[in-house]
């Protein structure tokens, strides 16, 4: 039976540092990737000149509404009276 160790000692090593190297390789090549999508994300998000008086319009109308709901529903009477026992336990609650 013949001694491969010596021989396989070196093709090991020299396997490894090839591995080493493609991984370093795919490592470069996803961060290029990535610094080309951060890239094209900046330059998307420069190009914006901000909305339009429509979309503002349209934003305003939808905060009322949201707002005019939230009031309705907080100062209904369950919602109220909720709030009111929860308001009433903390300043009763004993020091």
């Amino acid at each position: 039976m013949a001694d491969t160790a010596g021989m396989g000692g070196t093709a090991d090593a020299a396997g490894m540092e090839g591995i080493v190297v493609k991984a370093r390789r795919a490592r470069a090549v996803a961060w290029v990737a990535v610094r080309g999508w951060w890239r094209r994300r900046r330059e998307a998000a420069r190009s914006d000149a901000g909305m339009t008086t429509s979309e503002y319009a349209v934003g305003t109308i939808a905060a009322a509404g949201f707002a005019a709901v939230l009031y309705k529903i907080v100062t209904s009477g369950a919602v109220s009276g909720a709030l009111e026992s929860v308001i009433g336990k903390a300043l009763d609650a004993p020091f």
